[in-house]
């Protein structure tokens, strides 16, 4: 029981620093007259951010009140800790130190709610999640279920930056020197990157709890 309130005090912990990051950068944008609220919470970061709180929150009060996870929370779960160990991949590789938008003018960005929602927050999940003291007892083609909310999230963005001429990441801009072929590109490796890390997800969470000898539900 000890352990499960131990990952219960984590999630909720994340989930606290991750909304507040959320909060404090809206914040910021709004006294500095920059928030544009279709944009940023267009952001894959911003949205699966959110998801992960309300993930994170739900989790928590299960390992809290000593319930089984339901095999949908898992899943959501698995989901949710790929999403934010590829957002903090790619922007680390990808997006760090990328000039700010021209709109901003000589806006910054505040960066402990950077750091946090693009580094610590996966750091932490990812810990929650191999330390889980029960085993996610989930078949591997469950992964699949992982692309689900990138590909809405990608038709969303295409079609609305096809609309509005604005995207919230170079990589998937048809207008980019590679073109489509190398928006196409990105798509398809992201997407067997998260399959990738889904898989190691799974792979990481049964050697620890056989590691721990931890029950199996």
């Amino acid at each position: 029981m000890t352990s499960l309130r131990t990952a219960a005090i984590i999630r909720f912990g994340t989930a606290f620093a991750m909304l507040a990051s959320i909060v404090w950068q809206v914040a910021s944008r709004l006294i500095n007259n920059v928030f544009r609220p279709e944009e940023y919470f267009s952001y894959f970061t911003i949205q699966t951010s959110l998801i992960a709180v309300v993930t994170l929150s739900v989790s928590g009060w299960f390992a809290w009140t000593g319930r089984k996870e339901t095999r949908v929370l898992n899943v959501v779960r698995l989901s949710t800790v790929t999403f934010t160990v590829v957002v903090t991949l790619v922007y680390n590789l990808l997006l760090r130190g990328l000039a700010d938008d021209p709109k901003d003018g000589g806006y910054v960005w505040p960066v402990l709610p950077n750091e946090i929602l693009h580094v610590w927050a996966a750091i932490f999940m990812l810990i929650d999640w191999m330390l889980s003291s029960r085993r996610i007892n989930l078949r591997i083609r469950t992964i699949f279920w992982v692309l689900v909310f990138p590909l809405a999230w990608l038709i969303y963005s295409v079609i609305r930056g096809l609309i509005v001429n604005w995207w919230p990441y170079w990589f998937i801009n048809p207008n980019e020197p590679a073109g489509i072929t190398g928006m196409l590109t990105y798509i398809v490796a992201i997407m067997l990157f998260l399959l990738t890390v889904a898989i190691a997800l799974l792979g990481l969470q049964r050697i620890t709890v056989r590691a721990f000898r931890a029950p199996k539900e």
